[in-house]
């Protein structure tokens, strides 16, 4: 009989330990391989790694895989889920890993879901397109492969020889190097026992064809002013400009992931994702590349705003922006001569100051969870979206399926709107702390409301900042991933998982879509 679930969080990802007897037996029996220098030192006792038995579906695969199929190759499990930002910061040193070892290593997703959203097989099949995940992925939606295995957290990593047996296990991110050396030195000690299989391993990759020529659209904001819509067309790794009836204008990037500056038609981006306006400068989260990049729209060039292009490791980084490495920023808000980023990988809230280009922290500890207080004492989940009246700054705290808000000046508290903890989500309606979210990653202000794009109900609602009611808006999205109100009184959702951008009146709730003109796909 399995005890009850404990939940605890150690290194900014989540975990869960399961009390049963036979998994701790398993886990400590293992034993698994220390590394000393360059090393490796193997157990005594053999343990056998337990077949991937339970999930409810396959993907990028034609039929189901099994350990005992794989005798032979080294295989690498990757139990993830897919809202985590550190599941996603390890899906390219996968990528990299199934490269460098084409015809030694396979690569087998475990998905074991943490939100109710991310059970279903579409929604996982979504993201593997989104993020271009190339290996199988097996949807362990009731976790049962996940409490055989006793995995302690999300990503957990686990390596398997070419026998069948357990080799190391690893939680976290940050992890290639340490893989790498063992995938290494694992291909040479079984080259020379000859029970290494050479043979390239090619999956059977999930397709969808799609009309619409944006792919998985993260963000979207409208400036009526100049007759013009932004969109960070995030998998095709690009920016659009059309005009208000959907013409195109202008395309920077759709070069494949990069990190090119220049003019629009060399430059490169990867995910990119929020957007601001900042006099003629667009400015871009580059989120894959962990940059802000800026979009002159007069001289049609891209350059670097702030980031070094490495993931950042400290979260009390500070000075000039070009220097200070950053981590997943999802958003980002003008405000003045302030930049207000919503870094996710951080767990935290940046400012820049674009006249002396410098940044820092604004608010958040770095701790993954829901606290409340004092700006640098409080704590953020991943977040993912930032609006404001002026005064406020309210943020879209996705892991923890809440609406925060903080004085914009600096000088008192981050205050909860809604939500509870990172455990707690749901789809309700009501007041204060009756209201479930579930992984909401847009919010946007208008007229004393806050309309929240509630991405894994795949519906928008309404939050009364005062009163804290939250009422159900408008369904018929797929995961909307942004939502923006124009000054025209206008809100522009990005319909990520359906390819579109909506037009919503949100006096009728009129939906109408944006039907792009002149907009041709990437070149491959």
């Amino acid at each position: 009989m399995t005890r009850p679930m404990r939940i605890s969080r150690i290194g900014g990802s989540h975990f869960l330990s399961f009390g049963t007897k036979a998994l701790r037996n398993w886990v400590l029996s293992a034993l698994f391989v220390a590394i000393f220098g360059q090393g490796l030192v193997q157990s005594q006792e053999k343990i056998e790694a337990p077949e991937l038995e339970g999930g409810v579906a396959w993907l990028n695969t034609a039929k189901p895989i099994t350990l005992k199929s794989l005798r032979g190759k080294i295989v690498l499990i990757d139990f993830w889920t897919l809202c985590c930002i550190n599941c996603i910061h390890t899906l390219p040193d996968l990528a990299k890993l199934e490269k460098k070892y084409a015809r030694e290593l396979v690569v087998i997703g475990v998905h074991s879901p943490k939100f109710e959203n991310e059970k279903e097989t579409a929604s996982i099949r979504k993201a593997l397109l989104r993020y271009e995940v190339k290996h199988p992925v097996v949807n362990d939606a009731n976790q049962r492969i996940w409490r055989t295995y006793g995995a302690s957290g999300w990503p957990s990593l686990v390596l398997i020889d070419p026998e069948g047996n357990v080799v190391a296990a690893r939680s976290g991110e940050g992890n290639y190097d340490l893989f790498d050396r063992l995938i290494s030195q694992l291909v040479k000690i079984h080259k020379d026992k000859k029970t290494l299989d050479t043979k390239e391993f090619k999956p059977e990759l999930d397709k969808e064809a799609s009309p619409e020529p944006l792919r998985f659209p993260g963000k979207v904001i409208a400036d009526p002013a100049s007759d013009r819509i932004f969109i960070a067309d995030s998998t095709n790794h690009r920016i659009v400009i059309t005009d208000l009836n959907g013409k195109v204008l202008d395309v920077a990037g759709g070069n494949g992931p990069g990190a090119v500056n220049g003019a629009f038609s060399v430059a490169s981006f990867n995910d990119p994702q929020g957007l601001a306006l900042y006099g003629n400068q667009l400015i871009v989260a580059d989120r894959k590349n962990h940059s802000l990049r800026s979009l002159d729209l007069r001289t049609k060039k891209v350059t670097q705003l702030a980031g070094t292009g490495a993931q950042g490791q400290d979260r009390d980084g500070r000075g000039k922006a070009l220097e200070v490495a950053l981590n997943s920023p999802w958003d980002v808000l003008v405000q003045g001569k302030n930049l207000f980023i919503a870094l996710a990988g951080h767990h935290q809230i940046w400012k820049m100051d674009l006249e002396q280009q410098t940044i820092a922290p604004f608010a958040g500890n770095g701790r993954e969870t829901l606290k409340d207080g004092p700006l640098p004492r409080s704590s953020f989940a991943q977040p993912s979206a930032l609006t404001t009246d002026g005064v406020t700054l309210w943020v879209a705290d996705s892991e923890t399926s809440s609406i925060r808000s903080i004085p914009m000046e600096g000088i008192g508290e981050v205050k909860t709107i809604v939500g509870l903890d990172l455990f707690e989500f749901g789809d309700i309606d009501g007041s204060g702390d009756q209201v479930r979210l579930q992984h909401a990653l847009g919010v946007t202000f208008l007229d004393g409301v806050l309309y929240v794009a509630d991405t894994y109900n795949s519906k928008l609602k309404t939050l009364d900042p005062k009163t804290r009611t939250s009422k159900s808006f408008l369904d018929g999205f797929h995961e909307p991933g942004g939502i923006f109100a124009a000054s025209n009184g206008k809100l522009y959702v990005a319909d990520t998982n359906n390819h579109q951008i909506w037009v919503v009146d949100p006096k009728t709730k009129d939906k109408q879509k944006l039907v792009i003109q002149g907009l041709a796909l990437p070149k491959p």
